[in-house]
């Protein structure tokens, strides 16, 4: 196995102070948080995402999570395994990267179910990454469009239905400093309402 590529050059060094964190200091921080990348429902957001050194160590603990309490049917799995894929959100600076990010989750979990390119299970985890790994600015939360970041909070409902409700991040930073995390259960004439709602929808809806 050749040596980790930890810099792309040093000019994006010097631009954007971008160095990889490499995969042993990944997992000794990941395994100060084992409890929480075992959860399928936990939320992970990596404010600065690079590649995905982080995010997708993430997933794979989540999958073999998946895998042990729900590997004995293929529909739980299924769904469940593109849950833990929701429950996975990053924010970058620069597109190419975004890009890799999404390609190397949309890769670990297209193995882990074994899917072919054009597979629906395939498009709906490429919808769901486009919505979960934002090319823009954690600090300013502003998307590279200029516009605030958006996030979806989704939630698996079971019997293959999953629910989708988006939240500007200013406000997602507001409720994790005023309770347990993220997306943690406010009622609804609380002040973090949703942007939007969608109604609940399937894999198929998700891909179409």
């Amino acid at each position: 196995m050749g040596e980790e590529q930890l810099v792309k050059s040093r000019q994006r060094v010097a631009d954007h102070g971008e160095v990889f964190t490499p995969r042993w200091l990944v997992d000794d921080m990941l395994s100060l948080v084992a409890a929480e990348t075992e959860r399928i429902d936990s939320r992970f957001l990596e404010p600065a995402c690079g590649s995905g050194n982080f995010l997708v160590p993430v997933l794979e603990s989540k999958l073999a999570a998946v895998h042990t309490r729900h590997g004995r049917s293929d529909f739980e799995k299924r769904h469940y395994a593109l849950f833990a894929l929701m429950c996975i959100y990053g924010i970058e600076l620069l597109a190419d990267n975004a890009a890799e990010c999404r390609d190397n989750l949309q890769g670990t979990f297209a193995r882990y179910l074994k899917l072919g390119q054009g597979d629906e299970w395939t498009r709906a985890a490429s919808v769901v990454l486009e919505a979960n790994i934002i090319q823009g600015d954690a600090l300013a939360m502003t998307a590279a469009t200029g516009e605030p970041i958006v996030f979806p909070e989704w939630g698996y409902l079971g019997k293959g239905k999953f629910q989708r409700r988006d939240f500007l991040f200013d406000n997602l930073t507001q409720r994790a400093s005023a309770s347990e995390g993220l997306f943690t259960h406010f009622e609804e004439h609380e002040i973090f309402t949703p942007v939007r709602t969608y109604p609940a929808m399937t894999v198929k809806d998700l891909a179409a």
